[in-house]
């Protein structure tokens, strides 16, 4: 696997939080600490699925000063390319996984002077690491969280709790709640640093609403991590491989490839991290990029291609891998 060296581990406890939300608990099955990690990492999990092997990233939110397991929150997805609905009705107690050593994307930024945490819906996990290194390390921080409804939001009450009500601010949409961004972004002192994750339409706001506010570009943080989209089936060929490779209508280029027996690399399997990047030799058609790291520029090049989430439309497409 190029996305690093697995982990064995043994789910040692699976927890229901809200409705559609499970907590799930890794320990290593040779005992050993966990690898540290920083608030903000993610891992790959590994789900061998009846043959098929289905990997997906997951924020950890365990403490990370505490290296006994990890843990993660997955959401149950309507409409699940597979791996929230396994986690959810095919993983026990006891079964054994692998995951990833952790990687982070969405590392805190410590000159901060602040840090305005805004998240919606399960793009709460990576704030609850972060969130516990911030109170450890003394930092200045509060979090604004969005949810549907009380039962479906993940954690609220025991963040609120934990931090008190001024540090942690719910907004209920079923209750017309909503961040106030506005004033937020305008009231914040000089050197505060933002991070947001959760629905891609949420990121885009307030990203958009920052930079429209005057923020540095540089003081703007998000986390995404997107999947790829069903489409019409296609073959690409691997021209240093020597294979022809078939993708299925759920399936990414980067599933097909690893099926193939072709090792490629990844690192957050979200079209975010430019790890998997992969030049394009011959297109005839059209690429469909659903990547946030590739430029619009390079995206309209046709000559890279973020394998673990675009697709292709056409005739023939051929890749330097």
């Amino acid at each position: 696997m190029s996305g690093g060296t697995e982990i064995p581990v043994r789910v040692a406890r699976i927890t229901p939080i809200a409705e559609r939300v499970k907590r799930f608990r890794f320990e290593r099955l040779d005992g050993k600490p966990m690898p540290y990690f920083s608030g903000g990492a993610h891992v790959i999990v590994s789900m061998n699925d009846g043959g098929h092997m289905r990997r997906n990233a997951y924020s950890l939110m365990s403490p990370p000063h505490d290296c006994a397991a990890y843990e993660i929150s997955v959401l149950h997805v309507e409409d699940s390319r597979g791996g929230s609905t396994f986690m959810h009705e095919k993983v026990s107690e006891g079964d054994e996984l692998k995951v990833s050593y952790p990687v982070n994307l969405f590392q805190p930024d410590w000159r901060g002077r602040k840090h305005l945490l805004i998240a919606g819906g399960i793009g709460i996990t990576p704030f609850i690491a972060m969130m516990e290194q911030f109170s450890r390390e003394g930092a200045n921080f509060e979090l604004h969280y969005a949810i549907r409804t009380r039962d479906r939001g993940a954690y609220w009450q025991q963040l609120v709790e934990r931090y008190g009500g001024h540090r942690v601010k719910i907004y209920c949409d079923a209750e017309g709640g909503a961040i106030p961004l506005t004033r937020l972004l305008d009231t914040q002192p000089l050197g505060t640093h933002l991070y947001v994750c959760g629905p891609s339409g949420m990121i885009d706001g307030v990203l958009k609403a920052g930079l429209d506010a005057g923020w540095p570009e540089q003081n703007l943080h998000s986390e995404r991590f997107l999947s790829s989209l069903p489409g019409k089936p296609f073959a690409i060929e691997l021209l240093r491989s020597g294979k022809t490779v078939k993708v299925g209508h759920h399936e990414s280029m980067l599933e097909a490839i690893e099926a193939a027996g072709v090792d490629a690399p990844f690192l957050c399997r979200g079209g975010a991290c430019g790890q998997c990047e992969t030049g394009v030799v011959t297109c005839d058609g059209k690429l469909l990029h659903h990547d946030v790291y590739l430029t619009s520029e390079e995206k309209a090049s046709g000559r890279k291609v973020m394998i673990c989430v675009s697709r292709f439309e056409g005739n023939t497409l051929h890749l330097d891998l």
